[in-house]
C-alpha cells in the first residue's frame, strides 16, 4: 500500500467508523453469533497472494463485526464499561502511526515525556497528593495495560522491598492479602507469582468492605503461624457492588506492620474523584495519608480507549529496584546520568504502547469540567434508575447504590416467603428465583446486556452505567425488560415451585 492507496482507505475506514456509531443503538447488543462461527468461516492458512484492501476491509463489516459484543451501545448495563471516545480512537491512530517500542527514554523522548505530564495530570484530577508525581521525582505514575498486571507489578515489588528487609523469609511463607469481595487479580498475582492468597471475610453488615479488626486478627494468627503477609490489595469499587474497605482503619492497623505493601485498586470507581462530591466515597485522604500505590482505569469510565490503567507509586525506586534489568545495549548516557525516566523499570515487559497520546488528546478535548460531566452524568442515571427499583414491590436492591452501580434482585413473592421457612431457606429459594430471572433478561441480549454476581452467598444482578451515549430513554427501555422478564419468570417460577410446594 503506498501513500494514495493509505489516504484513500483511511478515508473509508474513518466514514464507515463513523457509520458505525450512527447505527449503534440499532444493533444487539450482545454479539449473536455461536461458538466457532469465524472459526469456521476462514481458511486454515494465510493466502498466498496478496489480496486487494477493500475484500480485507469489506470483510471486517461482513465477518468480524457481528461478532462484537458493543461494550459502546448506550443500552450496555453489564460489567463495567469499556471507553472509546472519539478522540482516543484518534490518539491510537496517531500513536499508531509513530510506532516504535518505548522501552526507553531515548527511543523516543516524546513518549516517555508525555506519559510523565499526563500521569501527573491524571494525578491532579483525581486529587492525589504530591508524593505521586513525576515531577516531584521521589514517587510517580505509569501507564499499565490493565489494573490485573498493575496489581502484578506491585506484587512483585512489594515481595522485593520485603525480602529486602527480611532476608530471612521463606517464599512459602509470604503471603497476599485480599478480602472475599477483591477483584481476581489477587488471585491471579499469586498463580503467577507462586505465592500464596489469604482473601479476608467481608460482612454484609460492613457493606462488604474490609474492616480493620478483621485485618487486625487475621495479621495475629498469620504471624503467630510464622506466615509472613507482605502487601494488602484493598479496594475502593469493588466489582461485585463498588464496595470500599475502611483505608483509614486498615492504614491505622498497618502502622503496626510497616513492612507490609498497602495497594489500592480503584479500576472502576477511581475516575470518579475528578469529581470533588466523590472524594469522600473514594477516601482520597486515607489513600494519601497510607497507600504505596494506587490504580485506576481511565480506559474503562475514564473516557479513554482501552489500554489505559494508570498506576501511581509513593517510592518510584520500589519499582525500579525490583525491575530493573539493564543489560548493555540498553545503557545510554541520559539513564547512566540519572536526567531521564526509562519506563521499561516500571512494568514487566520491555516494550510498550504509546499509550499517553490519546489520554493526552482526551483530556485537553473535553477538559476537566466536561470529564467531570460525563462522571457526573453517570451517577445520575444510575441514581435514577435505582429510583426505579426503590418504588416497584416487586424488586428490592441489595446494597446501597454507589456511584453508576446498582444492584438488585428480585423480590420474593409474598406467596412464596410464607412457606419458605427460615432466613437461610429463604435465602435459597430467592437465588433459586433470580437465576431465573437472570435466564430470562439475559435472553434479551439483543436489547439489554446484564451480568450476575454474588455478594457472599446472595446472588443478584448488577446495573452499571457508563456508556458514553446512555441516556434517560435507555435506562427506561431497560427497566421495561427487566419488569417484563421478572414478570414472566417469576409466574414460570411459581408454576415450577406449586407441585413441590403441595
Amino acid at each position: 500500500m503506498d501513500i494514495e492507496e493509505f489516504r484513500k482507505a483511511g478515508y473509508q475506514a474513518i466514514d464507515r467508523i463513523c457509520d458505525y456509531y450512527a447505527s449503534l443503538q440499532s444493533r444487539p447488543v450482545v454479539s449473536q453469533v455461536e461458538p466457532g462461527y469465524l472459526v469456521d468461516a476462514l481458511p486454515q492458512n494465510p493466502p498466498e497472494e496478496a489480496e486487494d484492501f477493500g475484500a480485507i476491509a469489506d470483510d471486517f463489516q461482513k465477518l468480524i463485526l457481528p461478532g462484537i459484543t458493543h461494550w459502546q451501545h448506550p443500552s450496555f448495563f453489564a460489567y463495567f464499561p469499556t471507553a472509546a471516545s472519539f478522540e482516543g480512537i484518534l490518539g491510537d491512530l496517531y500513536s499508531s502511526s509513530v510506532s516504535n517500542p518505548g522501552f526507553n527514554w531515548l527511543s523516543s523522548p516524546a513518549c516517555t515525556e508525555l506519559e510523565q505530564v499526563v500521569m501527573d495530570w491524571c494525578a491532579r484530577l483525581i486529587g492525589l497528593g504530591d508524593h505521586f508525581l513525576n515531577r516531584a521525582g521521589v514517587g510517580g505514575g505509569v501507564i499499565q495495560t490493565t489494573a490485573s498486571e498493575a496489581c502484578i507489578v506491585v506484587c512483585v515489588a512489594a515481595r522485593a522491598r520485603y525480602l529486602r528487609a527480611h532476608p530471612d523469609a521463606r517464599l512459602e511463607d509470604l503471603v497476599i492479602y485480599t478480602t472475599t469481595q477483591t477483584h481476581s487479580l489477587g488471585v491471579k498475582a499469586g498463580l503467577v507469582l507462586g505465592l500464596a492468597v489469604r482473601a479476608l471475610e467481608v460482612k454484609a453488615e460492613d457493606e462488604y468492605g474490609l474492616r480493620g479488626e478483621t485485618l487486625r486478627a487475621a495479621l495475629a494468627e498469620d504471624n503467630a503461624k510464622g506466615k509472613r503477609p507482605f502487601v494488602l490489595i484493598g479496594t475502593v469499587g469493588t466489582t461485585s457492588s463498588g464496595a470500599v474497605d475502611d483505608l483509614e482503619e486498615i492504614g491505622e492497623v498497618l502502622k503496626d506492620y510497616p513492612s507490609i505493601w498497602m495497594h489500592v485498586d480503584s479500576a472502576w470507581a477511581g475516575v470518579a474523584m475528578a469529581c470533588p462530591e466523590f472524594r469522600a466515597y473514594g477516601r482520597l485522604d486515607a489513600i494519601n495519608r497510607y497507600a504505596e500505590s494506587y490504580g485506576t482505569n481511565f480506559h474503562k469510565w475514564g473516557l479513554v480507549n482501552f489500554d489505559a490503567s494508570m498506576l501511581w507509586v509513593r517510592d518510584r525506586t520500589s519499582l525500579t529496584d525490583a525491575l530493573d534489568v539493564t543489560p548493555e545495549f540498553l545503557r545510554t548516557k541520559q539513564h547512566d546520568a540519572g536526567l531521564v525516566v526509562d519506563y521499561r523499570n516500571w512494568h514487566l515487559g520491555l516494550g510498550r504502547r504509546f499509550r499517553s497520546l490519546k489520554v493526552w488528546f482526551v483530556l485537553r478535548r473535553y477538559g476537566a469540567e466536561g470529564f467531570r460531566k460525563h462522571i457526573r452524568e453517570g451517577v445520575a442515571l444510575n441514581e435514577y434508575f435505582a429510583a426505579l427499583v426503590r418504588a416497584s414491590p416487586d424488586f428490592e436492591l441489595v446494597t446501597a447504590p454507589r456511584l453508576a452501580l446498582s444492584v438488585f434482585r428480585v423480590a420474593l413473592p409474598a406467596s412464596a416467603r410464607a412457606s419458605s421457612g427460615d432466613a437461610g431457606a429463604k435465602l435459597v429459594v430467592t437465588n433459586d428465583l433470580n437465576r431465573a430471572f437472570y435466564a430470562h433478561v439475559s435472553r434479551a441480549g439483543d436489547k439489554l446486556f446484564l451480568t450476575q454476581t454474588k455478594l457472599n452467598d446472595t446472588f443478584c444482578v448488577r446495573f452499571a452505567v457508563g456508556a458514553q451515549r446512555t441516556q434517560k430513554e435507555h435506562v427506561d427501555a431497560a427497566w421495561a425488560i427487566i419488569q417484563e422478564s421478572a414478570k414472566v419468570a417469576t409466574e414460570e417460577w411459581l408454576r415450577l415451585r406449586a407441585p413441590a410446594a403441595a
